[in-house]
């Protein structure tokens, strides 16, 4: 349960921009990736597109930003200080949005996963996992020479998951293998996954299971040598009557430091603000799953994150008043206390997805996209959707104080 306390300021806040440009939209890290790697460096994808703030705002609507001129894409910074000042890594303007590479025909996307990395040590900090979908693929200029290729190997391949393997923390990355659909309708990923402390990794998706019916989050466990992965648990009850009939997406993993396993749920009402946020636990890890709390009363999706001190903090935006805030569980989740406004200058609904760290004791770094409300540029759509609305969409970084 979420306290109803009155909000509280965070404190010892700092905001900097990671990355802006003014004619291009930066967007959303929370399903992009974002990795820690042996070296402690930090790695963030975000999307990328060129845009034109003066034109029509339907143009900045998300399937308008796949048919922009070049595509959206996928952009890589890098922090070496803990997230305080990030670079761009790779910017490479062929690269679709979902993915950590420019795919290959013939070699990337087949099915029957990775043997020739086995074993694959989970455990190794530079061991990184991706996994994705080719989101909008028929509109993607970008995959417009792969397409015909995926075409050949499956039907509906934008409803297929992919993944990739780095084993030297990010520098390179191996070809990427389809995940088997273990008699699903169609799979879906955001970046999402965590490794057990048996060495398992699981990879946290969704899922339809049959034509028809709607999308639940769920896991896919990898193999013991960790050549591939296969369909472990669903997460939530098929019309599960906590969701209300509403949307269950972007599920996000984290283990406990007593083995529990925690997945962050975003339970969406409407895409331009009434969301929030599920909690589910797991005792047995991953085969089982049950309720823990509902954390707050609007905001999603929210990123875990455990504390050294074994607090639980998540971050999420709240699109209903623009701000980006936080909630800490001193018990693992099955309460929270007062939220904090990490800040509230928000200039528009479009905001949030965040990627967070502990960037010191008690210090919590976050990633998220933004744009503010004394922004130079202001679209103002008419009419609904909102699409477009506020400033130039860029990458921003903040750290606050968990009390």
């Amino acid at each position: 349960m979420s306290s109803t306390a009155r909000p509280r300021p965070a404190r010892r806040v700092e905001h900097a921009v990671a990355y802006r440009r003014e004619n291009e939209f930066a967007s959303h890290p929370y399903v992009r990736g974002f990795w820690r790697n042996g070296r402690g460096e930090l790695i963030a994808n975000f999307s990328v597109a060129t845009v034109d703030y003066g034109g029509d705002p339907q143009q900045l609507a998300h399937i308008g930003l796949v048919r922009a001129a070049g595509g959206r894409r996928a952009a890589t910074i890098r922090s070496s200080d803990g997230g305080r000042t990030w670079r761009i890594s790779d910017a490479d303007p062929r690269r679709p949005n979902n993915d950590v590479m420019v795919p290959r025909v013939g070699i990337d996307g087949r099915p029957g996963g990775l043997p020739e990395l086995a074993p694959v040590d989970f455990d190794d900090p530079d061991v990184l996992v991706s996994n994705f979908n080719h989101q909008y693929l028929r509109e993607d200029p970008l995959l417009r020479e792969y397409l015909p290729y995926l075409d050949s190997l499956v039907t509906a391949p934008e409803r297929q998951v992919f993944w990739r393997i780095s084993t030297d923390g990010g520098d390179s990355w191996s070809r990427s293998a389809m995940l088997p659909l273990d008699g699903l309708h169609s799979l879906s990923a955001v970046e999402s996954s965590t490794v057990r402390p048996d060495g398992r990794c699981l990879l946290f998706l969704s899922g339809v299971a049959r034509p028809g019916e709607g999308s639940r989050p769920l896991v896919y466990r990898s193999l013991d040598d960790g050549r591939d992965f296969r369909f472990l648990s669903w997460i939530t009850p098929r019309n599960d009557p906590l969701a209300g009939g509403t949307v269950q997406m972007y599920p996000r993993g984290l283990v406990m430091p007593d083995g529990r396993i925690l997945c962050t749920v975003r339970i969406d009402r409407n895409w331009d603000g009434d969301m929030w946020t599920h909690l589910y636990a797991s005792d047995d890890g991953g085969r089982t799953w049950y309720f823990l709390s509902r954390a707050n009363d609007f905001g999603a999706p929210a990123a875990p994150l455990l504390l050294a001190d074994g607090r639980l903090v998540l971050v999420y935006g709240n699109r209903l008043q623009p701000s980006l805030r936080a909630i800490v569980s001193e018990d693992g989740g099955r309460s929270f206390g007062p939220e904090l406004v990490i800040r509230d200058d928000g200039g528009s609904w479009d905001i949030g997805y965040p990627r967070i760290w502990e960037a010191a004791p008690g210090v919590v770094g976050a990633l998220y996209y933004f744009n503010a409300r004394d922004d130079a540029v202001q679209v103002k759509p008419r009419g609904s959707p909102p699409w477009g609305a506020g400033g130039v969409r860029f990458i921003a970084r903040s750290f606050f104080a968990v009390d």
